[in-house]
């Protein structure tokens, strides 16, 4: 069922790792040049495989334990992301190659955000059947 909150939530994360990398850059080089997630091959693969994960978990509504594993799955890589952002922009020593950081590094937050409000609603709604079942 499309309808679900959880859905609106993964469709979100989706569009924020497929859509919104190509609008906001990630950083500036020292010599002006705005640098996006798809000039960078491992971040746009993390991104690639952050989004479509988060529309295969869309369509996985009938089996909602492996919709909250994948869901899980998907907060870690977005974890992974947000990491090798923070060492990049943190243990690089001088101007070497980021000047100035992007709000494209805090797209891995607002996915983080969206997949756990997503699992929170596929519990709730696994508790909802389990009690369903236990009147039966």
């Amino acid at each position: 069922m499309l309808q679900r909150t959880q859905s609106v939530y993964l469709l979100l994360a989706a569009a924020n790792a497929l859509v919104l990398i190509f609008v906001f850059h990630l950083w500036v080089t020292d010599n002006g040049t705005a640098v996006f997630a798809k000039d960078e091959l491992p971040y746009f693969a993390a991104f690639l495989v952050s989004g479509a994960l988060s529309l295969v978990t869309i369509f996985l509504y009938k089996n909602r334990k492996l919709q909250f594993v994948l869901g899980r799955l998907n907060i870690i890589l977005n974890f992974f992301l947000l990491g090798f952002f923070v060492y990049l922009s943190l243990n690089l020593s001088g101007e070497t190659i980021v000047s100035e950081k992007g709000i494209g590094m805090l797209l891995p937050i607002i996915s983080i955000v969206f997949l756990a409000l997503a699992n929170k609603a596929i519990k709730k709604d696994e508790d909802l059947v389990k009690s369903v079942d236990r009147l039966r």
